[in-house]
């Protein structure tokens, strides 16, 4: 039941609802949390305070499971990575259900004036905090420094599909029943005949400070990067980087020189100051579509699939990047994430693409290629200790691979990496790629010589022989087939096969 009372001048609007119906709404949102949702606020209860505050953290714990499969959902690999401020749950929560009834905010900011402004946040978050303290007792979610972090384990639960449908279920759900059971039209009625009220609300969307601050939650969502961590709200552009993270003078000149563009767009940033020059690399990932993504999905049908979308493809860079990094591989630095505008500011590496060395072995015509040849072996060790982490590169073209100053191997653009993925791609696609550079009437010997540096490589660094062997199989064989000669194919999956049987 759901009526308007007068008392002392003042309309109240009296809520009236079956305990069953209530406690269910409360612990799996019977009625979308139409009549649980009040618990959202800080309350003061009359009577029965013990039995509220008990109902209250069983409703904010499941909206705070519900907050982080969605951020899962939406944030698939940097769900391992991200740091969360537990402000981000109130938050969310709060903006989720003002997008549904934005009269709402009103409600918002008569909560914010009836007490102390510095003990608004603090009343309204208790309840989360005693839920997000629970959590962690159940290994859902750790704390670092103030800050929540998922489990892995929450993560790969998470991920599954039946989770996403439920949660995109719930959230329907709850505006269904907002809308259709009746609960708040005296609220309505009583706005629509005061147009004072009315006015002041429209005004309070626009200037209200606490609804400012309800506007992007992920000012509260963040991911590590070498410097420090970063929002994901941060809109950091070229200009800002260059004086912030290079510490530039600010009448210092920024050069911008385009070194890539056939899939994303690549640009080295470079600055000159006091401290001599600094360089970095920007990639703003575009969305593949049309020509773009058509060749590659030709290229790759029934054998690889792509991620596409460049918010997927930046979220797997930086993800396997800071993987990597911790797990003390060569990768170049994540110095700066611009999630809105799709910018990744990343460490300049010095040093010698493997393409390059991979063209030198095939265009030696005499004389001694055995460091080119060793430089390839390291890179199938490499390789084959990310596969012993647990993770798959995705696209490692030699051209994706360099050989820094200091003689290590530097693994680069990790777009399409991942936890879980097929080594044999990865094994395949080196090693193929790598046939693409022999010249027409060289023969098959420096594609076999490249092959067994690269396989013995992998082998001896504990790389499965079952995935060199199945990177001989024609499923794999026929992607490159397009732009390596067959007699070069051939030599090259020969190797494979040999490679097993010894």
């Amino acid at each position: 039941m759901n009526y308007v009372k007068v008392f002392d001048h003042t309309n109240l609007v009296v809520l009236a609802v079956d305990k069953w119906i209530f406690e269910r709404d409360v612990d799996r949102g019977f009625l979308g949390e139409a009549v649980a949702g009040r618990l959202i606020f800080p309350c003061f209860p009359i009577v029965n305070e013990h039995y509220l505050n008990a109902q209250e953290a069983i409703l904010k714990k499941r909206l705070v499971i519900e907050l982080l499969e969605n951020l899962v959902a939406n944030f698939p690999e940097l769900s391992y990575e991200l740091h969360i401020k537990p402000e981000y749950f109130l938050y969310e929560t709060i903006l989720r259900r003002a997008r549904v009834f934005p009269p709402m905010v009103h409600n918002l900011q008569n909560y914010a004036t009836s007490i102390a402004k510095e003990n608004f946040t603090e009343q309204t978050m208790d309840g989360f905090s005693k839920s997000l303290k629970m959590l962690e007792n159940e290994h859902k979610i750790c704390f670092q420094n103030g800050f929540v972090t998922i489990s892995k384990e929450f993560v790969e639960a998470a991920r599954n599909v039946k989770v996403r449908f439920m949660y995109q279920f719930r959230t329907a759900q709850r505006t269904l029943f907002n809308s259709l059971l009746n609960v708040l039209p005296n609220t309505l009625t009583i706005l629509s005949q005061n147009r004072a009220l009315l006015l002041r609300l429209q005004k309070n969307n626009v200037e209200n400070s606490v609804f400012r601050m309800l506007k992007n939650p992920l000012n509260y969502v963040y991911v590590p990067t070498s410097h420090r961590l970063v929002s994901l709200a941060s809109r950091m552009d070229i200009e800002a980087f260059s004086k912030q993270v290079f510490s530039a003078e600010k009448n210092v000149k920024v050069d911008i020189e385009q070194i890539g563009g056939v899939l994303n767009d690549v640009y080295l940033i470079r600055t000159r100051g006091k401290g001599g020059e600094q360089k970095a690399v920007v990639k703003r990932f575009v969305d593949w579509s049309g020509f773009k993504w058509f060749p590659l999905m030709l290229w790759s049908v029934g054998t690889r699939s792509f991620a596409v979308l460049g918010r997927s493809r930046l979220e797997k860079e930086v993800a396997i990047n800071q993987q990597l990094f911790s797990k003390g591989f060569n990768v170049p630095k994540i110095l700066h994430v611009n999630h809105n505008d799709r910018l990744v500011f990343i460490e300049y590496i010095e040093g010698e693409n493997l393409s390059q060395i991979v063209k030198r072995i095939a265009s030696a015509k005499t004389g001694d290629v055995k460091s080119d040849l060793e430089v390839i072996y390291k890179a199938g060790e490499e390789i084959a200790n990310v596969h012993a982490s647990g993770i798959t590169l995705g696209d490692t073209k030699p051209e994706n691979l360099m050989l820094g100053k200091n003689g290590v191997i530097f693994l680069l653009d990790l777009e399409q990496a991942s936890r879980k993925g097929d080594k044999t791609w990865d094994v395949a696609e080196f090693i193929y790629y790598a046939g693409h550079y022999i010249f027409p009437l060289s023969g098959p010997k420096s594609a076999e010589l490249i092959t067994n540096a690269f396989i013995d490589g992998y082998l001896k660094a504990g790389g499965d022989p079952k995935v060199v062997e199945k990177a001989a199989n024609p499923k794999y064989t026929k992607v490159f087939s397009i732009f390596v000669l067959p007699n070069i194919i051939l030599a090259i999956s020969n190797v494979c096969r040999r490679k097993m049987k010894e």
